[in-house]
C-alpha cells in the first residue's frame, strides 16, 4: 500500500477559494452578461463591461487550477498572492457600495464574496506552513 505524502494533501480551504475561482472565472468568461446585470441592472451592457469581465475571468480560471496543481513553495505563494487579490477585490467592493455605484444590497454581497475569498486565502496560506 502506497504511503500518501501528508504535503500532497490541501486544506479544504483551498479546494474551496479554487471552486470559487473556478466557478467565477467561468461565469465571467462564458456568461459575463449574468455578473454585469448583477452588478449593474438597470443600465444597458456594456461591451467595455463584457470585455473585462472576459478579460479577469480567464485569469480567475488560472489562478484556480494554479491552486489545485501547484505545490510546495509555489503554491505558498499562490497563497499569499491570493491575499492580496482578494484583499484588493474587497475593497474595490467596499468602495463601489460607499460612493453608491452598485446597489447596496449588491455592494453587501460583493464585499462579503470577497472577504470571504480573503479569508479563505490567509486560513489556507496560514496552514500551508506546517510541515
Amino acid at each position: 500500500m502506497a504511503k500518501q505524502r501528508a504535503a500532497a494533501r490541501r486544506p479544504a480551504s483551498v479546494y474551496a477559494l479554487a471552486g470559487v475561482r473556478l466557478f467565477n472565472g467561468a461565469t465571467g468568461l462564458l456568461a459575463p452578461a449574468l455578473l454585469i446585470q448583477r452588478l449593474d441592472p438597470d443600465r444597458e451592457l456594456s461591451p467595455a463591461a463584457v470585455y473585462a469581465f472576459r478579460l479577469f475571468g480567464i485569469r480567475t480560471i488560472l489562478l484556480g487550477l494554479d491552486l489545485l496543481a501547484n505545490r510546495g513553495e509555489r503554491l505558498r505563494e499562490d497563497l499569499r498572492e491570493g491575499i492580496l487579490i482578494h484583499g484588493s477585490d474587497t475593497a474595490t467592493a467596499a468602495m463601489l457600495g460607499i460612493r453608491g455605484q452598485v446597489p447596496p444590497r449588491t455592494a453587501a454581497l460583493i464585499t462579503l464574496i470577497s472577504a470571504t475569498n480573503t479569508v479563505l486565502a490567509a486560513t489556507a496560506s496560514g496552514k500551508g506552513k506546517r510541515k
